[in-house]
C-alpha cells in the first residue's frame, strides 16, 4: 500500500505566470445541486493552498473534489503534475489530472468483480482454487478453503513479505504454490486474522483474468470504466495521447531508491514521469495468457484516474450503482459490498493493527466512524478507501447515507510524513488539514 522546489500552486512556467493557486468552479456534469457559499469557497481555495504550499511540508501537487447531497460541490487543483527543476516547463495540476492512486485501486477492482460475481461467474465464498486452476492453500493449514470473502477482506492468510508484483513472463502460481517465494502466516489460517495484504488483489485480479478471458486492464475499461466515461487505466499506454499529457507524476524529495529525505533539494520523480519517459507497457506482455499472472497491472495499486473522475464513482456508489439512468451495479450489491464484514476485536486477537487502530472493513473498503481514532476528520461517518504509495496520499470517503463525499489526491510530499502525524487520526497532519477544510468549508458550508 505505501511510497523541491517549492510547490508554486499552479504556478506554470510556461513562459507566463499564472494565478499563484487556481481552484476551478464545478465541472459540467458534476449532476447540479447545491451550490457552495462563496465566502466558504474562497475560504477553502485560501486553506487548501496554505497546506500545498506550506514551506515546512510542500506538496507537488494536489487535487480535490467534495460532493454534497449527492452533488458535486466544489472541485480544485494546486501546484504541479510535472516539475522541471529548471531542465523542463512545469506543468500545472488539475482537476482533470490523472494520479497512480495507489490502494484505492482496490475498490475499483472491487468493482468489476461485483459485477462477475452478479454474472454469476464467481461467488464469494467458494474455494478460489476453482477459479485459479489449481489449488490455493496455506501450506500450514492445507484443508482450510481461500475465498474471495478472504482476500476482500485482508484474512486469506496470504502476507506481502514475499513480494506482490512479478514479471509477466512470471507464472503467479508458482509463487502462490508451498515453496515459492511467497510468505504464508504460520499462525491463522484463512478466515482467522486480518493483516493488510496487496497481494490477495494480485490473486484476484489473476482469477478475474481466469473466468473472463480477458486481460485485466483491458477487462476494467470494459466493465467499470467506459460504462462511466472515465478517462482512465491501469495500463497507462493504452490510454489516449491528449489523457496521457494529463498524467500526474508522483514525486518526493527523496531519491527514488533511498529512505533520506532533503527538503531543501529538488523534487525527484518516483512515478509516471511522463514528462521525460512516455508510459510504457508492462514489460514481456507479448504471448501473455490472461489468468496467468496480472500483477504486472497492479490491481492493487495500478490504477490511473483523476480526482474527477473518482468523483464520477462515488456518485454512482451513492446513486446505488446508477450511472446517467443506467445501472452499473445492483443496488443490493453495492449495499453488501458496503456492509461492514469484518471489525477489530480490540485486543489483537484476530488482526494486526500495523501502529493504529484498524478500520472495520467491507468488501474492498474501508469504514471510518465517527468516533476518535477512527475518524477521517470529526463529525465525517465515512466508507471508502486510503491510498500511500512512492510519495503519493489519496483519500476516497463518503457518507452514503447523506451523499456527501471527497477525494483527494495529493501527488508528494517534500518531507517525510512521518515526521509530521496527525493530531486525530492515523494520517499525515496535511491530509488532517486538507479534509479538515474540505468537510467544514465545502460540505457543511461554514464561511
Amino acid at each position: 500500500m505505501k511510497h523541491g522546489r517549492r510547490s508554486l500552486l499552479g504556478m506554470v512556467m510556461l513562459g507566463a505566470m499564472e494565478p499563484l493557486f487556481a481552484a476551478l468552479p464545478p465541472a459540467a456534469g458534476g449532476g447540479g445541486g447545491p451550490t457552495l457559499p462563496e465566502a466558504a469557497r474562497r475560504l477553502l481555495d485560501t486553506e487548501l493552498a496554505a497546506v500545498a504550499d506550506d514551506p515546512a511540508f510542500p506538496l507537488a501537487s494536489l487535487s480535490v473534489v467534495a460532493l454534497r447531497g449527492g452533488r458535486q460541490v466544489y472541485e480544485a487543483a494546486f501546484g504541479r503534475r510535472t516539475i522541471g527543476n529548471g531542465a523542463l516547463p512545469d506543468r500545472p495540476a488539475t482537476p482533470a489530472s490523472l494520479y497512480r492512486i495507489a490502494s484505492i485501486s482496490k475498490l475499483v477492482t472491487t468493482l468489476g468483480l461485483m459485477q462477475l460475481l452478479e454474472d454469476d461467474k464467481v461467488h464469494l465464498d467458494a474455494d478460489v482454487s476453482t477459479y485459479l486452476g489449481f489449488a490455493l492453500r496455506n501450506p500450514h493449514f492445507p484443508t482450510q478453503a481461500i475465498t474471495l470473502r478472504h482476500l476482500l477482506l485482508h484474512t486469506s492468510s496470504l502476507r506481502d513479505e514475499g513480494g506482490y508484483f512479478w514479471p509477466a513472463t512470471t507464472s503467479l502460481k508458482d509463487m502462490l504454490l508451498p515453496g515459492g517465494a511467497l510468505t504464508w502466516s504460520k499462525q491463522a489460517g484463512p478466515g482467522a486474522y486480518y493483516s493488510y495484504c496487496n497481494l490477495g488483489f494480485g490473486v484476484i485480479g489473476t482469477l478475474m483474468e481466469r473466468v473472463s478471458g480477458e486481460r485485466f486492464d483491458r477487462l476494467m475499461a470494459r466493465l467499470v470504466l467506459q460504462p462511466l466515461g472515465l478517462q482512465a487505466g491501469y495500463n497507462p499506454a493504452e490510454l489516449a495521447p491528449s489523457v496521457q499529457a494529463n498524467l500526474a507524476t508522483i514525486y518526493r524529495k527523496r531519491p527514488a531508491d533511498s529512505e533520506t529525505w532533503n527538503p531543501q533539494g529538488p523534487w525527484v520523480a518516483q512515478v509516471d514521469d511522463s514528462a521525460v519517459f512516455p508510459p510504457a507497457p508492462p514489460p514481456a506482455l507479448e504471448g501473455y495468457v490472461p489468468g496467468t499472472n496480472a500483477t504486472p497491472f497492479s490491481p492493487t495499486g495500478g490504477l490511473r484516474i483523476s480526482a474527477r473522475d473518482l468523483g464520477v464513482i462515488m456518485r454512482m456508489l451513492m446513486a446505488g450503482g446508477v450511472h446517467e439512468g443506467k445501472r452499473l451495479l445492483q443496488k443490493a450489491t453495492v449495499e453488501r459490498m458496503f456492509a461492514r464484514h469484518w471489525a477489530y476485536d480490540g485486543i489483537g486477537g484476530n488482526g494486526n493493527p500495523l501502529g493504529s487502530i484498524l478500520s472495520p472493513r467491507g468488501l474492498g473498503n474501508a469504514h471510518y466512524p465517527d468516533r476518535p481514532g477512527l475518524w477521517l476528520t470529526p463529525g465525517f461517518d465515512a466508507v471508502g478507501h486510503l491510498g500511500d504509495a512512492y510519495g503519493l496520499r489519496s483519500v476516497f470517503a463518503m457518507d452514503r447515507a447523506r451523499g456527501d463525499g471527497v477525494v483527494v489526491l495529493a501527488g508528494g510530499t517534500g518531507a517525510d510524513p512521518a515526521g509530521a502525524p496527525g493530531l486525530n487520526s492515523s494520517l499525515a497532519r496535511y491530509e488532517e488539514r486538507i479534509l479538515a477544510s474540505l468537510y467544514r468549508r465545502a460540505i457543511l458550508g461554514q464561511a
